[in-house]
């Protein structure tokens, strides 16, 4: 079982940058496979980064490539996702999730979700 708990969403300016966090519960948290996805009013939940167990491997939808970067410490239990170069586009209720297998980028494929922190990003 593992519990997420998403925060560092906000209000922020285009151009900007925001660097929200996921703490996740559990022992075994260092063997779950780690993803961000994001869900804007009127849209379906999509896929934005992933992170396998140990931080090696890692990947990105192509809307945000180059601009946001997931990372994990698996001694704090934590999951992060640097966002730079924010855009209007980029705002939407961003959810981390979690598995027990290497991550995909389906959200139907992951068992586990925080409540979900707001970005808002003004032009």
């Amino acid at each position: 079982q593992v519990q997420l708990v998403e925060s560092g969403g906000g209000l922020v300016q285009a151009g900007g940058s925001l660097r929200l966090s996921c703490a996740a519960s559990g022992r075994t948290f260092s063997s779950y496979g780690m993803g961000w996805f994001r869900q804007a009013p009127g849209k379906e939940r999509e896929f934005v980064a992933t992170i396998t167990w140990s931080g090696g491997s890692t990947r990105y939808a192509k809307s945000v490539q180059g601009r946001f970067t997931i990372s994990r410490d698996n001694a704090k239990n934590m999951v992060y996702l640097q966002m730079n170069s924010l855009k209007p586009e980029d705002t939407a209720v961003y959810y981390c999730g979690a598995r027990t297998m290497e991550p995909g980028t389906s959200r139907d494929e992951y068992t586990y979700w925080g409540q979900g922190t707001q970005v808002t990003v003004s032009s």
